[in-house]
């Protein structure tokens, strides 16, 4: 088996779970999740219903699955979506949301996956015997191929405003919702607030092996567990894994400045040699290699040679910052990118 890479930025996804986190979940208290019994599960919902401002919460797996869930309650087979071209929803899950809900996306681009209040108002015109009717509009805090954005409050607040004139609930994909709570310096609950559904990921900034709540009313959460369980979601003694998310809450939000600052420093050492990158607004650095005469994958190939490991979407690469690189890690990457330029005819 290959060794992992010396400094992974592939992803916040790669951290393992800290010594503390393990014991944790050692010594959760368990029962049986499916049936609502875990009292470790039940209280990480119930916290995290409270910290996002909504009445209830439900364990999922994964954060895909908490989309996948959240789309087929909110709608029906032949309803549309709104969501941004470049969201999570429509990029990295395989179809889930047209063939499990049997919806359509209605695409609006944007600044950094960020769209405006009046094209969500255009997205929003009701259907008719030609064209499907919007049934919900699906945000993403923060927006990660639109580089690790942060929704401004107050166009989050006035595209929900324009969805709700309208009738139409929204749903946010928060799986770095964190992310955005620390760079922007707000509380997680003015997120939370103007939608009636919201979730966040426990296996990427916070460092957890797995899981995520998504949170909403009641009667949402009770319609949504029905497709939870269908979707194969519903689990045993999920405590074990729910211990961990709560040891996450209490001790891995505020480190995130962390590795925001690590993310700006990789963006300010790459510039100086000569990389074009992306503002850098959260945990991630997305870098133009195109200078270099390179593909992203030849480029990754021989950063790899150094032992540092990066990502490629398209033809951007992508270096992402977490619990498992330190200041010391990105000095490291730098000069091994240093390296690798200095080869290059």
């Amino acid at each position: 088996m290959p060794r992992p890479p010396a400094v992974d930025l592939y992803s916040d996804t790669q951290t393992k779970p800290t010594a503390a986190m393990r014991t944790a979940m050692a010594g959760a208290e368990v029962g049986d999740e499916q049936q609502g019994t875990d009292p470790t599960v039940n209280r990480l919902c119930a916290r995290v219903a409270e910290i996002l401002g909504h009445e209830a919460g439900l364990f999922l797996p994964t954060g895909t699955m908490c989309n996948l869930v959240a789309v087929a309650t909110h709608t029906s087979p032949g309803d549309a979506i709104v969501t941004s071209v470049d969201s999570h929803i429509v990029r990295s899950e395989t179809g889930g949301a047209a063939a499990y809900s049997g919806v359509i996306t209605d695409l609006l681009a944007g600044d950094g996956g960020r769209f405006a209040p009046e094209a969500t108002a255009e997205a929003l015109a009701p259907g008719n015997a030609y064209r499907p009717w919007p049934r919900l509009v699906c945000l993403e805090q923060t927006h990660n191929f639109g580089g690790g954005t942060v929704w401004p409050l107050e166009q989050y607040r006035a595209v929900a405003e324009v969805a709700h004139r309208s009738g139409v609930p929204v749903h946010t994909d928060g799986a770095r919702l964190f992310n955005a709570t620390v760079a922007s310096g707000t509380d997680p609950g003015v997120w939370g607030e103007p939608v009636e559904s919201i979730w966040i990921d426990f296996t990427k900034g916070l460092g957890a092996p797995m899981g995520a709540v998504l949170v909403g009313g009641h009667d949402f959460i009770q319609a949504a567990r029905v497709h939870k369980h269908r979707c194969g979601g519903a689990m045993r003694q999920a405590g074990i894994a729910a211990a961990g998310c709560l040891h996450a809450l209490d001790n891995h939000i505020e480190r995130l400045a962390d590795d925001h600052a690590n993310a700006a420093r990789l963006a300010e050492g790459l510039a100086g040699l000569g990389l074009d990158t992306e503002p850098v607004e959260t945990n991630m650095v997305w870098i133009d290699v195109s200078s270099t005469g390179q593909t992203a994958a030849r480029f990754l190939e021989l950063l790899a040679t150094h032992d540092v490991r990066m990502s490629r979407v398209e033809e951007r690469v992508r270096a992402v910052t977490h619990l498992d690189v330190s200041a010391e890690d990105i000095e490291v990457a730098i000069t091994a990118v240093a390296a690798v330029l200095e080869r290059l005819p």
